[in-house]
Order: C-alpha cells, then sequence, then structure tokens
C-alpha cells in the first residue's frame, strides 16, 4: 500500500501547479496564494490530529518556533513568487526552476548544516543545472512579448527556489526537537498570516470579490492537491523506505508536464526534453546513491 500512497503524494504535487495556473489567469496571484494557504493549513492541522502529535506543542522552545516562524516566512515568500511566476510564465519553464532549489539547498546544508559533498551530489547538481537550463531556453521563433514577458516570470521563479532553500535549512532545523508533522502545522500557520498580510497591505482585499466561481474552485482544488500529497506523502514514509518514496515523490514533475501539454498544449522541444531526463536523472541519483 505504501507503493500507492506514494504514487499519490506524486500525482496530487505534480497537478498542484496545474490546477493553481488554470485559478490564477484572471485572479491576482497574492490572492490566489492567501486563499489556497487556508485548504492546506486545514490539512496540516489534520495531519497532526491524525498523527496524535497535537500535545507535542507543550515541548516546542524558543529556538525552535523562532526557526519555524522564519520556515514559515521562507514558504510564504516562496509561494507568492511560485504562484506569480506561474501567472506571467509557462508551467514547463516555471516548475523546473522551482525543482532547482535542490541545488542551492545542497550549498546552504554544506555551509550552515556542514553535510558532506559527495562525488554523486556533485554529479546531481550538475545534471539538474545543466537540465534546468535546457529546460527554460526561449524557443527559437517566439516574439518580443514573450522575451520582455520572460524577464519578470523568470525573476519570480528564481526567488522561489532561493526562498523554497531557506525554506528546507531552517525547516530541518526547526524540527530538530519536535514531530515534523506539528513543525509543519506551525510553519504553514505562518504561512498563512503572511499570504493574507500581503494581501491586505498590498490593498488586494477588494480583488476578493471579483474572482470568477470557476477559478476559486481551482485555487481550492490546488490546495486540496497540495494536502492530498501530503498526507500521502508522510503515510508512504511510515511504512515504506525513504530511498524508494523520495524519488517517486520527485517524479511529480512528469505529471506537471503531462497535465500541461494535455490542459495548456505547452509541448517539450527535444533540447527541453532532453534537459527533463537531466533533472529527473539527478534527482533519482541524489535520492537513491
Amino acid at each position: 500500500m505504501w507503493v500507492l500512497f506514494a504514487v499519490g503524494s506524486s500525482f496530487f504535487a505534480g497537478i498542484t501547479a496545474i490546477l493553481a495556473k488554470c485559478g490564477i489567469r484572471k485572479t491576482d496571484s497574492d490572492v490566489a496564494t492567501a486563499i489556497r494557504t487556508v485548504v492546506v493549513l486545514l490539512f496540516s492541522w489534520l495531519m497532526v490530529l491524525v498523527t496524535g502529535t497535537w500535545s507535542g506543542i507543550r515541548n516546542v522552545d524558543g529556538k525552535t518556533l523562532l526557526f519555524l516562524v522564519l520556515s514559515g516566512l521562507a514558504t510564504g515568500a516562496s509561494w507568492l513568487c511560485y504562484f506569480h511566476a506561474l501567472q506571467k510564465g509557462d508551467v514547463n519553464k516555471v516548475v523546473p526552476i522551482d525543482k532547482s532549489s535542490t541545488i542551492l539547498t545542497i550549498l546552504l546544508a554544506l555551509i550552515f548544516l556542514h553535510e558532506g559533498l559527495t562525488p554523486v551530489k556533485i554529479v546531481s547538481v550538475v545534471l539538474i543545472g545543466a537540465g534546468t537550463m535546457l529546460m527554460i531556453t526561449r524557443k527559437e521563433g517566439t516574439g518580443d512579448a514573450e522575451e520582455k514577458n520572460g524577464k519578470e516570470w523568470l525573476i519570480y521563479a528564481v526567488l522561489s527556489a532561493v526562498f523554497a532553500s531557506l525554506t528546507a535549512i531552517l525547516g530541518k532545523i526547526g524540527i530538530a526537537g519536535i514531530d515534523s508533522n506539528l513543525g509543519t502545522a506551525i510553519r504553514t500557520t505562518v504561512v498563512i498570516v503572511m499570504a493574507w498580510l500581503m494581501v491586505f497591505l498590498k490593498g488586494k482585499q477588494k480583488e476578493l470579490h471579483r474572482i470568477e466561481k470557476k477559478e476559486l474552485r481551482f485555487i481550492a482544488l490546488s490546495g486540496l492537491a497540495t494536502g492530498a500529497s501530503w498526507l500521502c506523502y508522510y503515510r508512504a514514509l511510515q511504512d515504506g523506505p525513504a530511498s524508494v518514496v523520495v524519488p517517486i515523490d520527485k517524479l511529480s514533475i512528469l505529471v506537471t508536464i503531462a497535465f500541461s501539454w494535455v490542459v495548456f498544449k505547452e509541448k517539450l522541444t527535444k533540447k527541453a526534453a532532453f534537459g527533463l531526463l537531466c533533472i529527473l536523472a539527478g534527482t533519482i541519483m541524489m535520492a537513491v546513491l
């Protein structure tokens, strides 16, 4: 059964970006992020109740809470940048950049957590980096409009990856002494406060009344997909080996690209397809070897 849960985690993680993209065609990305975070928050605390780890909140010390809050702020920043990038750019280009956060995470772990840099990790970093560059290269024959818009989505996509890396490092330190599910729930609580604060500070609360019902459904579904992915992922880790569960979960990029082709008609060039293979090879090597 744990294999099915691992596959489910990969599937739901893969369709999250697709559902979100469908929900932010007209809806402001900051508002959409705030709304979907409500759904994710419910799922994260549901996970705490299911695992019975809510009582551990009494054991959270000041240092742990500080790093969880910082991790939550980084997560919120990453989500805001990620969905803004999705609104402006192609899914097939934004997602690979977001996945490339693995590279920066390894470097930060080397500096702050003193984790070793093995030959396998070096090869994996090179493959993921090269694959990402191949996938985001501008298609030949594209117009000036895409070239101008490309700079904006690219900046937000890169920022998303940077904040995602900080989330991983800060989160690892923050959950050192508590259950990971409880740590995730606390972090998500910080995210929702940050997301809604950004909405009100930018004066975008009026946008809530302008959201089309169709897009609202897609935004809510993207939050449900994220929550379902978390539930399946931790359920798979509970019974199955992490060395197998993690690579299966990382294959979510295949799901995203497959659905982007079906839903948005975004096709991969031969160069981008080869880049995807490089990213997959580097990710699997890092997780398995």
